[in-house]
């Protein structure tokens, strides 16, 4: 029997601390083990699976061992998984792909069950405020990061954590979807223009959405805050569903 199933998940935000972060890093690793691996082509982490991360050369986060069990299990057992940085673990570089992931960069097209798919985190697709801009091309600077990897780790991911809870996440801030009028959907409307898909999957927004873009259907997940959902696609059938506990 040929795989059918294709997953997405984003913004599960590990780390933050905000509500019960240990029963929501439990709630992942239950949804990773309860992936039908021999049913599942590909799992799609589309970007802030961590709510801070930082790589060194030869330091990386601690914890999360269950979060990386679970992952690595689904790969040994012939599952893809995928993964986009987000705003928030942007500054991972290889020590995912040591373990078996595979990066991918927004917007990636991909062709899943014969339907053509728009994928990313969502994040700064789109006309954005020039202070927005600034601070992201901040954050892929390799110069900057190259002097941040000077601060010692202590410091380093105290600061982060720091940041992390000063945003506004850590405030339970709702975000309003503003429809047509977000900058994702100007850029979605545009790449349809140019080359049409079927389907449009971010995160970011923390907003779930599902809404027509000319032919194509973007879909936007919510966080893992409130309550976990992800998507599914099968393949078999050609539909998308949203799943939620």
């Amino acid at each position: 029997m040929p795989r059918s199933l294709s997953y997405f998940v984003s913004d599960v935000h590990l780390g933050l601390q905000v509500r019960d972060p240990a029963a929501r890093e439990a709630r992942f690793v239950a949804f990773l083990e309860g992936i039908p691996a021999g049913d599942t082509e590909a799992l799609y982490l589309l970007g802030d699976i961590w709510d801070f991360w930082y790589e060194y050369r030869d330091v990386v986060p601690r914890g999360y061992v269950k979060v990386f069990a679970a992952l690595m299990s689904l790969i040994e057992k012939g599952v893809k998984v995928y993964f986009f940085q987000g705003n928030h673990d942007i500054w991972s570089f290889s020590y995912f792909e040591e373990l078996g992931l595979v990066r991918l960069k927004q917007p990636h097209v991909a062709v899943i069950g014969g339907k053509k798919f728009c994928l990313g985190h969502g994040d700064g697709l789109g006309p954005a405020p020039i202070g927005y801009k600034i601070m992201r091309w901040a954050f892929h600077n390799h110069f900057l990061q190259s002097c941040f990897s000077c601060l010692h780790p202590w410091f380093a991911f105290r600061l982060g954590n720091g940041w992390s809870r000063s945003s506004r996440l850590a405030k339970s801030i709702e975000y309003p979807f503003k429809g047509k009028d977000e900058p994702l959907y100007k850029f979605c409307q545009r790449f349809q223009q140019q080359e049409p898909v079927d389907y449009f999957i971010f995160g970011h927004y923390h907003a779930p959405v599902d809404m027509p873009v000319g032919s194509a259907r973007m879909m936007l997940l919510g966080d893992w805050i409130t309550r976990p959902n992800w998507m599914v696609f099968d393949a078999a059938k050609g539909e998308v569903t949203t799943c939620r506990f």
